[in-house]
């Protein structure tokens, strides 16, 4: 059984709210990524909420959100390999140690 239409925003808020106060508070650049990545999965769930007309479903809309899938996915992918580079070459993932090395 489906939820009403009305429950998917308020989850996608959710997401995207945990995600914004993972960004604002964790210090790991892993953990930012994956703070990144909520933000954007909260807003493929509404477009996928939202792509229900009063004639059926919007292929469009989930053709969009399986296209971000692949790019997101492959931008995850490389943000991870910089920070394996970051680690490899500083010895740190933490954001404040690595600020201390623009000065």
């Amino acid at each position: 059984m489906a939820l009403p239409i009305y429950y998917y925003p308020i989850i996608a808020g959710l997401v995207f709210t945990i995600g914004i106060y993972c960004l604002a508070t964790k210090k790991s650049i892993i953990k930012q990524i994956i703070a990144i990545e909520l933000m954007v999965n909260a807003a493929h769930l509404n477009f996928i909420a939202f792509a229900i007309t009063p004639t059926g479903i919007d292929p469009y809309s989930h053709s969009f959100v399986i296209l971000s899938l692949g790019v997101g996915a492959a931008i995850i992918s490389i943000a991870i390999l910089l920070a394996v580079q970051i680690y490899r070459t500083y010895g740190a993932l933490d954001v404040t140690i690595l600020r201390r090395l623009r000065r």
